[in-house]
């Protein structure tokens, strides 16, 4: 398989799934300026929306969209329960936070990236997604991941956002059970490994 991505990208949260599921992968990372492979190939020519994460299988198949493709991951090594098995109301409890995390949170970043976003308008979308993470804080109240006790795709998700409010000025301190979830995410070897991989840990 490959796992097309861009360096800090929503494309880590399936190349964290694939080293918690022990899958083998290669890497193809694709440039979010040029919208260009390494090796210069027209990323449009992979994925016509332009956007990561990709992931192709050996038959030549593609997929795109996160949410999709973690699960899809999830199903190829069932012993490690990263997902509920399929047609189980876990499952769709997992759909729903992966539904909620694609639509509520890191879409909500997306202004916050954008230079042209009016100062006015940034200022209202950290407010939305302080109200979002309140919401999640709560959730992860008496629990180690969204699930309860055993880490999903759904967390890996969670994780890769969140990391991107440090450099959005969205303020997270006051989320004690968020904090406590993202140092306990960050130090799984497979989420290190993975940072590591992209350049992205601190030297």
């Amino acid at each position: 398989m490959k796992l097309y991505y861009s360096n800090g990208a929503c494309s880590l949260s399936p190349h964290i799934v694939l080293r918690e599921a022990g899958l083998p992968f290669t890497l193809v990372r694709a440039s979010t300026k040029t919208h260009a492979l390494d090796d210069g190939t027209d990323f449009y020519t992979i994925n016509p929306k332009g956007s990561v994460p990709v992931l192709e299988l050996d038959n030549g198949e593609r997929l795109t969209e996160g949410p999709a493709i973690v699960q899809y991951l999830a199903d190829q090594a069932p012993d490690k329960h990263l997902a509920p098995a399929n047609g189980t109301w876990p499952r769709y409890r997992l759909q729903e936070w992966l539904n909620f995390i694609t639509s509520e949170i890191h879409k909500g970043y997306s202004p916050l990236f954008r230079p042209d976003t009016p100062e006015e308008f940034k200022t209202i979308a950290r407010a939305t997604l302080a109200k979002r993470y309140a919401y999640v804080d709560g959730k992860l109240a008496g629990r180690h991941y969204l699930m309860g006790e055993q880490f999903t795709v759904a967390d890996a998700y969670l994780f890769v956002v969140t990391t991107w409010a440090q450099y959005v000025g969205v303020d997270l301190s006051s989320y004690a059970n968020l904090g406590a979830f993202m140092a306990r995410v960050s130090a799984r070897p497979a989420v290190q490994a993975a940072l590591e991989a992209e350049g992205l840990t601190k030297k």
